[in-house]
């Protein structure tokens, strides 16, 4: 598992998760758990937690009370998952999320190795 790093080295998956983790650290920690899931069952994540999106992305799924955590992700390979897009949410995925998602699998899948963000 990784995180999508943009051109200027930015990875806004870990950049919102940072942000959660200020704003509601419980929320946070239901994020990460689920992160940590789909790092250990890879393709085999499942609804509640996971879910088929479109076009070859998926998303992660937390919730606390009423809102929705979702976190946008592809595999690349057999065992690559790719941490592209996190948002809230209440109804469908907005547009604009799916936008940048595909925008960054498209960058990614382009040039891995530039669009992977290194700790």
């Amino acid at each position: 598992m990784c995180f999508f790093q943009d051109a200027e080295g930015r990875a806004p998956v870990r950049e919102w998760l940072r942000e959660l983790q200020r704003s509601d650290p419980r929320a946070h920690a239901d994020c990460v758990a689920r992160i940590e899931r789909l790092s250990e069952l890879g393709h085999e994540l499942r609804r509640p937690e996971a879910d088929f999106v479109r076009d070859g992305h998926l998303e992660l799924r937390a919730r606390r009370g009423r809102v929705n955590y979702r976190v946008l992700y592809l595999f690349h390979g057999r065992n690559r998952a790719v941490l592209v897009e996190a948002f809230t949410k209440e109804g469908g995925i907005p547009r604009v999320h799916l936008q940048r998602a595909f925008h960054r699998r498209a960058a990614y899948l382009q040039d891995p190795l530039t669009h992977t963000h290194r700790d």
